[in-house]
């Protein structure tokens, strides 16, 4: 029986110095490292794999094809936003709350896109 996701991996030309921004910006631990892959741990037990990628990146926008962003849950919105803003965290937008769902979407330095999320009602 399927029980959840263990993991979503990034491919980067900077494992390890990715690595290091989720550790540094958002609270990440390093829980395994290798020559070409490191994973990443949230307080909550996601991981996240960033592999050594091959190529060159491609401009990609929210509406293509394919995973768009990963969306950080947190419980105090405004001061993660705030702490985030401090550190030098790049958003591409200002904060909305919508119905009780308060968001903002942000970049890793390697333009992955990420989405900050405080839901006042979880979803089913």
């Amino acid at each position: 029986m399927i029980r959840g996701i263990e993991h979503v991996a990034i491919a980067s030309p900077d494992p390890a110095g990715l690595a290091q921004w989720y550790v540094d910006k958002l609270g990440f631990v390093i829980n395994y490292q290798s020559p070409t892959t490191v994973f990443v741990k949230a307080p909550d037990g996601a991981m996240i794999e960033i592999t050594t990628s091959e190529g060159e990146r491609v401009e990609q926008t929210l509406k293509q094809p394919g995973l768009r962003h990963l969306a950080i849950t947190v419980d105090e919105f405004e001061a993660t936003y705030n702490e985030l803003k401090a550190k030098g965290v790049t958003f591409l937008g200002e904060p909305s709350d919508k119905k009780g769902v308060k968001t903002v979407f942000f970049t890793d330095p390697e333009g992955n896109v990420l989405h900050l999320i405080q839901r006042e009602t979880p979803l089913p």
